[in-house]
């Protein structure tokens, strides 16, 4: 029994949570409701297990959302310049990972400690997005092939939620099946033991924040592509959310570990707590502080590996 409530005591939290909004929250159980905050969790999962792969090599990237607004502002950028659709997604995914690949070179070349280098990538991306935009908005009637990313329906399913689909599996996959996967783990439960071993630990923390890049390169167009606008700064409203889900979600499945079933889930309880809260007409700002006693607690619960990403020199 205690290891159930260890490993699901959190997760048995958040249905309970689901449970009380849909008997109290007017309107939250119905379908456009519903279907309205799994498409919100489609941006915050995949934005999320981006950071996830970096704290799995026991580094953090506090640069995603200024990261992912700087993808956004390209991707609209060329949107607006007439660019070929795929064209210009391809190169917004590219610009993502090589955002990452310096943060990579940075932490692993430079030796400055990972809190610091993508807080000032963060500041670096924040400063470029605005140069692109004149602090001017990117916004239009763009092509229905870059749109349909995020709006469109496959198979009658909605696009978002695909993407989410393929992101969750492809994290697990790669992360559970793989032996780059196994050796990115082990760099971040034990770096030297694990470079003694023989594994490429700086190649490890490089990769895992060259995901962590592209994942929020990933979470950008889908953004731009879903409001057909792009401007400085509007992914910021994922940041804190998307470390919230990666921690609440260490405190489940795999207590004390970045994995991927416990970010994605957590990304979801989270997105129904604030339009739970809405509905029920509690103001704003409970949200806010619901969401510091989120990451407080979790961080409490699982401080070992989020410690040392934060202070190891």
């Amino acid at each position: 029994m205690r290891s159930i409530i260890e490993r699901f005591g959190t997760a048995i939290a958040g249905l309970m949570l689901i449970a009380f909004f849909l008997v109290f929250a007017p309107n939250f159980a119905s379908p456009t409701n519903l279907l309205n905050v799994v498409k919100d969790t489609s941006f915050l999962a995949i934005l999320a297990l981006g950071f996830a792969f970096a704290l799995t090599v026991s580094e953090l990237d506090l640069s995603i959302a200024e990261v992912a607004s700087l993808v956004a502002v390209l991707v609209g950028w060329m949107i607006q310049s007439k660019v070929d659709p795929w064209l210009a997604t391809g190169i917004a995914l590219a610009a993502g990972a090589a955002l990452g690949a310096c943060n990579g070179f940075v932490v692993t070349v430079l030796k400055v400690p990972s809190l610091i280098a993508t807080l000032g990538m963060a500041a670096i991306a924040k400063g470029l997005a605005f140069m692109i935009t004149q602090g001017v908005s990117f916004v239009g009637r763009w092509p229905t092939g870059f749109t349909g990313l995020a709006r469109g329906m496959t198979l009658g399913v909605p696009n978002l939620v695909w993407f989410l689909v393929a992101a969750t599996l492809f994290a697990y996959i790669f992360l559970k099946w793989t032996r780059t996967g196994a050796h990115m783990i082990a760099t971040g439960e034990a770096d030297e033991a694990a470079r003694l071993a023989g594994i490429a630990t700086k190649r490890m923390k490089r990769l895992g924040l060259i995901l962590c890049g592209l994942f929020a390169g990933i979470a950008a167009v889908l953004l731009a592509a879903n409001l057909s606008s792009a401007a400085p700064g509007m992914a910021g409203d994922y940041f804190l959310y998307a470390i919230a889900a990666v921690l609440l979600g260490m405190t489940m499945i795999e207590p004390g570990k970045a994995n991927v079933a416990g970010t994605v889930f957590a990304a979801f309880v989270l997105k129904v707590l604030g339009n739970g809260l809405v509905l029920m007409g509690v103001p704003y700002f409970v949200q806010d502080m619901a969401l510091g006693v989120i990451i407080i607690g979790s961080v409490a619960f699982s401080a070992s590996v989020v410690k040392r990403a934060a202070f190891k020199v």
